[in-house]
């Protein structure tokens, strides 16, 4: 299952539907990667939150490989890029199963393995106001600059995304041609010192802060997320601007992975040279497809529109 050096290395073997070639031919112009974690998430659909003691059925329940890491790169693969995961990994069943499911997604896994850690489990309770509610089990498992992954290999990739991991791994993701980076890991970022294309920080989540003079050199970009608002932006230089959110037809019903989807969109655009407004649009879109369907399951497919510029 692994090789010799502990590399992971799952490439897309599996069976796929008609449709699949040509989706693989479109991935062979962007190659995006993908640096951060990946758990199992269960996760359930109610009218509300139980109160303490309570009892309530569920609407309904999936199972999936989840986290910020495995969300992105799916969302990745969706939109047509040649994508590759770099995590970590343990040696449990349910570690294999994301791994195959992220492979039958168009990922390709580079995963270290650290042995006899289970892997990290998540229990998402989603309301009827699209609100979630996460339950954490175990650690996280991030990747680390030294371990040993096909790192080098990012030289030639046009674009990478950091979730999690130390400074080291931070350094090697910016091997690609764009970085864009999380504020949730902004102490990571700051011990790396790296120039970053993108910053995405949070308007309301108070783990998602940055604010100016925290990164030294600073992101060119820096984009602030406000859910159903839309957000903002600005441009190293330049005034910020406010960006609107995509429109949706139908009303949100799941909000979990909405902002991984997002970062993992505005990734795709700058990597394949969009402007800071056309990348937020994509990026905006991916967020809204999440929220209107079923969780990442329903992230937004092969950008048929957009992706093709």
């Amino acid at each position: 299952m692994s090789s010799q050096s502990g590399d992971f290395d799952y490439t897309v073997l599996h069976d796929y539907d008609a449709p699949m070639p040509d989706l693989l031919a479109k991935k062979s112009a962007l190659q995006v990667a993908v640096v951060g974690h990946c758990e199992w998430a269960d996760v359930l659909h109610v009218e509300r939150i139980p109160r303490a003691g309570e009892w309530i059925e569920t609407t309904s329940l999936r199972s999936e490989p989840a986290g910020a890491g495995a969300a992105a790169a799916r969302q990745l693969a969706k939109l047509g890029s040649r994508t590759a995961f770099f995590t970590a990994l343990t040696d449990d069943e349910l570690s294999r199963r994301s791994v195959a499911e992220l492979n039958a997604c168009g990922v390709e896994v580079h995963g270290i393995e650290q042995a006899g850690v289970p892997q990290r489990r998540a229990v998402v309770i989603v309301d009827a106001h699209a609100e979630r509610t996460i339950l954490i089990h175990g650690q996280k498992l991030c990747p680390r600059g030294h371990d040993e992954l096909p790192w080098k290999t990012l030289d030639s990739y046009d674009g990478a995304c950091f979730v999690c991991g130390d400074a080291a791994a931070v350094t090697e993701a910016r091997r690609a041609r764009v970085l864009v980076a999380t504020a949730r890991w902004l102490p990571v970022l700051q011990q790396a010192r790296v120039r970053l294309d993108a910053l995405v920080r949070s308007e309301t989540d108070p783990n998602e802060r940055y604010s100016a003079g925290d990164l030294d050199p600073p992101p060119k970009l820096l984009v602030t997320t406000a859910g159903a608002a839309g957000g903002a932006y600005a441009v190293e230089g330049q005034p910020e601007r406010r960006f609107a959110p995509a429109p949706t037809a139908t009303t949100p019903v799941d909000s979990y992975g909405a902002g991984d989807s997002f970062l993992a969109g505005l990734t795709f655009g700058l990597a394949r040279g969009d402007t800071a407004e056309e990348a937020l649009e994509l990026a905006a879109r991916c967020g809204a497809a999440v929220v209107t369907s079923p969780g990442i399951s329903g992230q937004l497919e092969a950008d048929r529109d957009a992706s093709q510029r």
